[in-house]
């Protein structure tokens, strides 16, 4: 029994954190400090991709609807303008990521605890965090696929725009030159040069379609990786 209970003990103590020093502390602390510095500073390049939508968005509805003869070709061309945004922007928010999930990393497995219960290592059940963090900067990494990034950028900022950008179109060719009075004439209304009425609107419907489909599709992806704490990872 006495050999059982000294086995169970160093079973336990095995699997405790190792204890920082008060150096390796404030090393730690300003390492936090630093991640979080730049994932601010990748924030800003985030809200400015957003913020040139929004310009973009914005010159090209005071464009078409400037008058009743003016052309809704800007709102259409507009929609392309921004989907070249969220590109850039799913590009940058991968690198944001990296950052943002190495603070989040520390402030649920060290700090968290710290504030809870006064450990400074960690919670003695979970697994080594430290080691998930060193292997972190060993060997960087993007935590989040590109499809998964353009997913939440999408559904965080750019879906309100292009859904302002899609309203905006089809109030213009209901409303000028004058009041439309029936779906064909609607439809005429949509074509643009040489191209029908018919196949312009089936391309915005596909064009709209498709990025909510992707929105739902990389949803469903995040939640598979993040729905349980089993399954919690950086990123």
């Amino acid at each position: 029994m006495d050999a059982a209970a000294k086995d169970a003990t160093e079973d336990k103590t095995q699997k405790l954190p190792r204890e920082f020093s008060s150096a390796e502390i404030g090393a730690l602390a300003h390492l936090y400090r630093g991640e979080v510095y730049r994932s601010t500073l990748w924030r800003q390049r985030l809200d400015t991709t957003t913020n040139w939508s929004v310009v973009t968005l914005g010159i090209a509805v005071s464009v078409s609807f400037s008058s009743a003869e003016a052309s809704p070709i800007p709102l259409m061309l507009v929609g392309l303008l921004v989907l070249f945004f969220l590109l850039l922007e799913a590009r940058r928010y991968r690198y944001f990521n990296v950052w943002r999930a190495r603070a989040r990393w520390m402030e649920e497995h060290f700090y968290a605890p710290m504030l809870e219960d006064g450990n400074l290592n960690g919670a003695p059940d979970e697994e080594a965090w430290q080691k998930t963090l060193a292997r972190d900067y060993h060997y960087p990494r993007y935590h989040i696929s590109y499809i998964r990034a353009f997913g939440r950028r999408l559904r965080r900022s750019y879906v309100w725009i292009l859904a302002i950008q899609t309203i905006a179109y089809i109030g213009k060719i209901m409303v000028h030159p004058g009041p439309v009075g029936s779906l064909s004439e609607f439809i005429d209304r949509a074509a643009v040069g040489p191209v029908s009425g018919e196949i312009v609107l089936l391309a915005g419907i596909c064009y709209n379609g498709s990025l909510l489909a992707i929105a739902a599709y990389t949803y469903f992806l995040d939640s598979a990786k993040h729905g349980s704490k089993s399954t919690r990872s950086m990123g």
